[in-house]
C-alpha cells in the first residue's frame, strides 16, 4: 500500500486534513452536548482505544496522537467555554429575570424585524461590565438585545463597533448567548466605532445608495450578493430564491469572497504584481472582505471556506484545497465551537468538500463530449448541490429540482454583478453621483439573476416536498450516496446524460396528467394557490365561476388549467387584498371572462385602481353586486349575502374594513350548498348570523384562511359538513388557528386545508351524494 506523501504525488486526495476537521467537529459537539462526566469517560474510552491503535501499529503514532489531540483539545475547548457560559453571573441573573446595566461592544449591526405585537429590533453586543442584584461583574460574554424599533432611526442607532450602555430585563436563552435582553429606552453611546470600521459602514452605505435607482428587486439584490445585506428583500422573491436553489446568493458565502479576491488579484496582476506581492493583496482582500461583511462569526465562516475555494484555484489546487478544508474546519470550531451546530457551517462545510471532491471527477467525465468551460460550470453547482441536498431538505422540507440548472444559467451574471455592486460602493465614497454607473451596471445583473430566480420558482415542479425526519434524511443521504456513484458512470456519456436531463426538465417544466385528477363529477374545487384564495364553482364542462385569484398569476393559471377551465361568465373578487386579486393576469387575457363582481370598499385604493383598469383594458365589465342579487350559470345558482353593511376591523388591525366588506355568497351547485366568506372577520360574521339566523350550508369556506380572530358561533351555527382552508404553507400570520380548526372539527365538520391536502374538491356521484377529494 503506498504511503500518504505517495499516494497525494499520484493524484490521489489526502484525506487526513478533512478528517481531522471531522474529528473536530465532533469533538465540538461533544463538547458543547455532553455534560461534564459523560464527556470526561468519552475522552477516556477514545484515548484508551488510540493508545491500543500505537501498540498494535507503532508507525501510525504520529497520526494517532494528531487525531486525539484534534478531538480532545476542541472537545474540551468547547466544552470548557460552554461551561464558562453557563456557570456566568450573567446566566444566573437571566434566570432570575433581573434587571440588569450593561456595557459593551456591539458586534452586529442593529437589524429591524416585524413582530406580532409590532416591530423590534435585534443587536448582538459582546458585554464587558454587568450590574444587576447590587453587584458589577466584568465578562466577555455575548447578549442578544431586542430594543424597541427606535434603535433603528438616525441618532439613536448603536453601530457595529461602539461601545455602549444600556438597561434592560434579562432573560434565559439556550446555546453560547448568556442572556437575552429586553432592552428599556435608548442606547448611550460611550466609544464611537474605530475608522477602519466607521470606513466599512461608509462603503455599505455609499453601495446601498448607487443603487437606489434601481427597481426594488434589484436595489434588494446588489447588497445582498456584495455583503450579504438582504434587508428589504421582497417576501416573494426571497421565496423564489429559496425554491430555486440560489439563497445562497442573498447570504455572505465563500462565493462572496471569491469573487471580491479573485477580482482584486487580477487587478494585481495586470499591474504587474508576483510572487509574495499577490499573497499580500489576497490577505488584503479577506481581511477587507471581512471588515465589509462584518466580523461576525457567519462572516468568518465564509472568509475561511472562500479562501480554501481561493488555493483550490491554485496550481495543485484539489490537494491544496483539500488539506485547506480540514484546517479551516479546525481553526473555525477553535475560534467558535458553536458553529458546529449552526446550519450555516454545515452547508458551507459540505458545498466546499462536495466541489473540492466530486466537481473535479464530474468536470473531466464531461469534458470528454463538451467543452471544458461548460463541463465546470455544471459541474461545480452540481457536485454542491448534492453534497448539500440532505442538509437543505432538514431545514426546508423541500429537495430543489432546479437548482443546478438556475444556479448554471444565474452564474455569468453573478461575478459582474458582484463586483459592479462594490466598485459603486468604492466610487460612492469618493464621488456619489457618479457611483450610479457601476450601481446599474450591478443592476443589469441582478436582473438576470432576479428573472432566473422568479421563472425557476414558477416552473410546474420546481422542487419536491420531503420529509424532515430522521429516517427520511437518512434516506435521503443515502439516496445522494449513491447518485454520485451512478453519475461517475454515467456523466463520461454523451447521449444517457443528455436524456437524463431531458427528462428532467420535462418533469420540472412540464405540466404532467395525473390519473383520476381533477375527479369525475366536481363541482366546486379551492385551488392550492400558496397564501391566497381561489374557488372554482363548475357552471358547464370547460366553465366556471371563479371567487378571488389568489396572490400569483401563474398559480393560478396553473389551477384553470388543471380543471380544464377555459370559459369564465363571471369572476368574484371578493376584496382588493393582494392574496385575492394578485393572481388576476392568470384569467384575464388567458381565458374569456364575462364580467367582474368587486367589493364596495375600494381599499387598499392602488390594488382597487389597477382591478378596474385591467377590466377596461380587457372590455370586460366591472361592478359591484347588490345585496341579494341572485345569477344562475349553467348548473351554479349564487346569492350575495354581504357584506350586510361596511363595519371596521377589530383584532386583524387597518386591513379589517377591506376584510369585512368582502362579498359573501350563498352557491348551489350539483345539489351542494356552500358558502363562500372571503375574508369576513368577526364583526362582519356577529351581522351575517343575526340577520340570517336559518342560514344552513354543507359546504363553507373558512373566513380569512382559518384566521384565530373568528365569531365561533358564527362558525359553529352554519351546519357545515365540510371546511375548506385555503392557506400557505409555512405562512407568517399563524393561519389557520388551532383554536379556529378545533371549533371546526367540534362541530362534525371535516377540515380539509390547502397547505397540507393540495386541491381540494366537492364531488357529486351519480346518485347525486355529495364528498370531498385532495389532489395530495
Amino acid at each position: 500500500m503506498p504511503r500518504p506523501d505517495e499516494a497525494t504525488a499520484a493524484g490521489a486526495a489526502d484525506l487526513r486534513a478533512p478528517v481531522l476537521g471531522g474529528l473536530a467537529w465532533a469533538g465540538a459537539l461533544a463538547g458543547l452536548l455532553m455534560p461534564g462526566r459523560a464527556l470526561l469517560v468519552l475522552s477516556v474510552i477514545v484515548l484508551g482505544a488510540g493508545l491500543a491503535v500505537v501498540r498494535r501499529r507503532p508507525h501510525a503514532a504520529q497520526t494517532v496522537a494528531a487525531a486525539l489531540v484534534v478531538l480532545l483539545g476542541v472537545g474540551a475547548a468547547a466544552h470548557l467555554r460552554a461551561g464558562a457560559t453557563e456557570d456566568s453571573a450573567l446566566r444566573a441573573w437571566a434566570d432570575e429575570q433581573a434587571v440588569a446595566e450593561l456595557t459593551g461592544l456591539v458586534t452586529t449591526d442593529p437589524r429591524p424585524r416585524a413582530g406580532e405585537h409590532g416591530g423590534y429590533v435585534l443587536v448582538r453586543m459582546q458585554v464587558h461590565t454587568a450590574t444587576a442584584r447590587g453587584q458589577t461583574r466584568r465578562t466577555r460574554l455575548p447578549v442578544m438585545v431586542v430594543a424597541p424599533e427606535s434603535w433603528a432611526e438616525p441618532g439613536v442607532r448603536p453601530e457595529l463597533g461602539s461601545v455602549i450602555s444600556l438597561r434592560g430585563r434579562l432573560a434565559p436563552v439556550d446555546g453560547e448567548l448568556a442572556a437575552l435582553v429586553r432592552a428599556r429606552g435608548s442606547p448611550v453611546v460611550l466609544q464611537e466605532p474605530g475608522r477602519v470600521l466607521d470606513g466599512a459602514a461608509r462603503v455599505r452605505a455609499a453601495l446601498r445608495a448607487s443603487v437606489a435607482h434601481l427597481p426594488p428587486e434589484e436595489r434588494s439584490l446588489i447588497p445582498a450578493l456584495v455583503v450579504g445585506d438582504d434587508q428589504g428583500m421582497p417576501e416573494q422573491l426571497v421565496e423564489d430564491f429559496e425554491v430555486s436553489g440560489l439563497t445562497h446568493l442573498l447570504a455572505v458565502s465563500g462565493t462572496n469572497l471569491t469573487l471580491m479576491v479573485g477580482f482584486l488579484l487580477t487587478l494585481a496582476r495586470w499591474s504587474r504584481v508576483r510572487g509574495r506581492g499577490l499573497l499580500v493583496v489576497g490577505a488584503c482582500g479577506v481581511v477587507g472582505f471581512v471588515l465589509l461583511a462584518r466580523t461576525e462569526p457567519s462572516v468568518v465562516r465564509a472568509a475561511a471556506m472562500g479562501t480554501v475555494g481561493l488555493l483550490a484555484m491554485t496550481s495543485d489546487g484539489r490537494q491544496r484545497g483539500t488539506r485547506g478544508l480540514g484546517v479551516a474546519v479546525v481553526g473555525l470550531l477553535l475560534f467558535d465551537p458553536w458553529l458546529a451546530t449552526t446550519i450555516g457551517f454545515a452547508l458551507s462545510v459540505c458545498a466546499t468538500a462536495g466541489i473540492l471532491f466530486l466537481a473535479p471527477g464530474w468536470r473531466d467525465a464531461m469534458a470528454r463530449w463538451m467543452p471544458r468551460w461548460l463541463a465546470e460550470a455544471i459541474a461545480v453547482p452540481l457536485a454542491a448541490q448534492v453534497a448539500c441536498t440532505p442538509i437543505i431538505a432538514a431545514i426546508s422540507g423541500k429537495v430543489s429540482l432546479v437548482a443546478v440548472a438556475a444556479n448554471l444559467v444565474a452564474a455569468p451574471a453573478v461575478g459582474p454583478a458582484t463586483v459592479a455592486g462594490l466598485g459603486g460602493g468604492l466610487v460612492g465614497v469618493v464621488w456619489g453621483a457618479a457611483a450610479k454607473v457601476p450601481g446599474t451596471v450591478a443592476g443589469a445583473g441582478g436582473w438576470w439573476i432576479v428573472t432566473v430566480a422568479e421563472r425557476s420558482g414558477a416552473l410546474h415542479a420546481p422542487a419536491i416536498d420531503w420529509t424532515a425526519s430522521v429516517a427520511g434524511v437518512s434516506g435521503l443521504t443515502l439516496a445522494c450516496v449513491l447518485l454520485t456513484i451512478v453519475l461517475g458512470r454515467l456523466l463520461p456519456r454523451r447521449w444517457p446524460t443528455l436524456l437524463l436531463a431531458l427528462v428532467l426538465g420535462v418533469v420540472i417544466a412540464v405540466p404532467m396528467p395525473t390519473p383520476g385528477w381533477p375527479p369525475r363529477g366536481w363541482v366546486l374545487a379551492a385551488c392550492d394557490v400558496g397564501q391566497g384564495d381561489a374557488t372554482l364553482v363548475r357552471a358547464g364542462p370547460d366553465a366556471a365561476v371563479v371567487v378571488d385569484v389568489g396572490p400569483d398569476p401563474d398559480l393560478m393559471a396553473a389551477c384553470l388549467r388543471r380543471f380544464g377551465v377555459r370559459h369564465v361568465p363571471a369572476l368574484v373578487l371578493t376584496h382588493f387584498h393582494a392574496d385575492h386579486v394578485g393572481g388576476l393576469d392568470g384569467v384575464l387575457g388567458a381565458v374569456p371572462v364575462g364580467e367582474i363582481w368587486v367589493s364596495p370598499v375600494d381599499e387598499p385604493a392602488p390594488a382597487a385602481d389597477w382591478v378596474r383598469r385591467r377590466g377596461v383594458e380587457e372590455q370586460v365589465p366591472v361592478a359591484v353586486p347588490p345585496l341579494g342579487q341572485v345569477r344562475r350559470v349553467g348548473a351554479a345558482v349564487w346569492q350575495v349575502i354581504g357584506p350586510r353593511r361596511v363595519v371596521a376591523g377589530g383584532a386583524e388591525g387597518e386591513g379589517g374594513r377591506a376584510n369585512n366588506a368582502s362579498i359573501v355568497q350563498v352557491v348551489e351547485v350539483g345539489g351542494v350548498r356552500a358558502l363562500l366568506t372571503g375574508d369576513m372577520e368577526p364583526e362582519a360574521q356577529v351581522l351575517l348570523r343575526r340577520d340570517l339566523p336559518a342560514l344552513q350550508v354543507d359546504v363553507m369556506t373558512v373566513p380569512h384562511h382559518g384566521s384565530p380572530h373568528q365569531d365561533e358561533a358564527f362558525l359553529a351555527g352554519t351546519g357545515a359538513r365540510l371546511a375548506l382552508v385555503s392557506v400557505g404553507e409555512d405562512n407568517g400570520y399563524g393561519h389557520p388557528g388551532p383554536r379556529t380548526v378545533d371549533v371546526l372539527e367540534d362541530t362534525g365538520a371535516r377540515v380539509l386545508r390547502t397547505d397540507r391536502h393540495g386541491d381540494l374538491v366537492v364531488v357529486v356521484d351519480a346518485e347525486g351524494e355529495w364528498g370531498a377529494r385532495s389532489s395530495r
